[in-house]
């Protein structure tokens, strides 16, 4: 299937529908699986040839999958620089698949839940995303995609060791399980090093918005697993939903302490960044996460009224830089970008306003 990746502007992805349990904290529930085929040397070793015939022999397999062929097939090589950047904007591919080198792609379904990325670190990358907290659902259906490809590919697997992986780190079950959280009310207390601290206890890392090696933006933070040998996938995933609603509980008492305390201080800091939002003339994509994030707890607060979750994640996405290009229709400098973020803005946030007084 054919996908025109500008038609994707217009529509939000799984994680940004604001819809899923738990959705006003939890972003998104995520579960990867990294495999690679047996027939080939891992990613690192392989020639410009062996990589195509990985892409291909993937792309085969999955036309004679009849539940998965209507997945849209890209190779990422292909794309222009601004379309590789979109796609990880929308979470759909890595950054390392962006900067790799060669013949790669992934394969997309129509709702952004399902992604397969051909030529990472591994031969393939399968993930699946659902809005909110929702690791259940993310395993099933990785689970049944993964057997439905290793009855048509034979994947590089060990006995004792389990599925054979590029970095060792991944080498069992190849499972990272992940959940994305919006932790505002925590780093506003300054509690959120002491949550850290106890996840890192228990052998869970936190990484940003993007992942490994990415800074947190917007108050959004990663909670992964980090080992994947020795134990089950059931038990990987449970790890991670066993505590994520401790984080939740967490943030949730930080958050009513600052109603109960200092509400006007905090309402006065949500109304200034909703303000500068709204009116700015330039404005650079750290400080537009740094103000969203604000906005996006007053929503959630029932401090303003005239938008919801929805709209918050959907300008999250719609303000990064790619997405920025891909709404303008060409290329633009980091001032060109950040004068039409601020334009785009201003423009969602007045037709906002003025939907809720029509309403009213």
């Amino acid at each position: 299937m054919n996908v025109d990746l500008n038609e994707l502007t217009g529509r939000a992805g799984e994680w940004m529908k604001g819809a899923g349990p738990q959705s006003d904290i939890v972003i998104s529930s995520r579960i990867r699986l990294a495999r690679n085929i047996a027939e080939f040397p891992f990613i690192r070793r392989c020639t410009a040839t062996d990589r195509g015939a990985i892409d291909k022999a993937v792309r085969d397999r999955l036309a004679e999958v009849p539940q998965l062929t209507n997945l849209a097939y890209l190779r990422v090589d292909e794309l222009s620089d601004v379309d590789r950047h979109f796609l990880a904007e929308r979470q759909l591919i890595s950054r390392e698949l962006v900067e790799a080198e060669g013949a790669r792609s992934v394969a997309i379904d129509q709702n952004e839940r399902l992604s397969l990325m051909i030529n990472e670190e591994d031969h393939l990358r399968i993930q699946v995303m659902k809005s909110g907290f929702d690791l259940v659902a993310a395993w099933d259906q990785i689970n049944e995609v993964d057997d439905l490809l290793e009855s048509k590919l034979t994947y590089a697997f060990h006995e004792k060791l389990g599925y054979l992986t590029a970095c060792p780190t991944n080498v069992g079950t190849g499972m990272r399980v992940s959940v994305m959280l919006h932790l505002p009310a925590l780093v506003i207390t300054q509690q959120i090093e002491k949550v850290f601290r106890s996840l890192q206890k228990i052998n869970l890392a936190v990484r940003g918005l993007y992942g490994e090696g990415s800074q947190a933006m917007g108050d959004f933070y990663q909670i992964s697993n980090q080992i994947t040998l020795g134990r089950s996938e059931l038990e990987l995933r449970d790890q991670v939903h066993d505590v994520v609603p401790m984080i939740i509980d967490y943030e949730r008492r930080a958050r009513d302490f600052l109603l109960k305390q200092n509400q006007q201080d905090l309402h006065d800091k949500i109304s200034r960044a909703y303000g500068i939002l709204r009116t700015a003339q330039t404005i650079s994509s750290e400080e537009t996460m740094h103000l969203l994030s604000s906005v996006r707890m007053g929503v959630n607060l029932g401090l303003i009224d005239d938008l919801v979750i929805a709209d918050i994640n959907k300008l999250f996405v719609d303000t990064q830089p790619a997405h920025l290009q891909k709404l303008r229709g060409g290329p633009l400098d980091t001032a060109g970008r950040n004068s039409e973020r601020a334009l785009y803005l201003r423009r969602y946030l007045s037709q906002k306003e003025k939907d809720g007084a029509d309403q009213n």
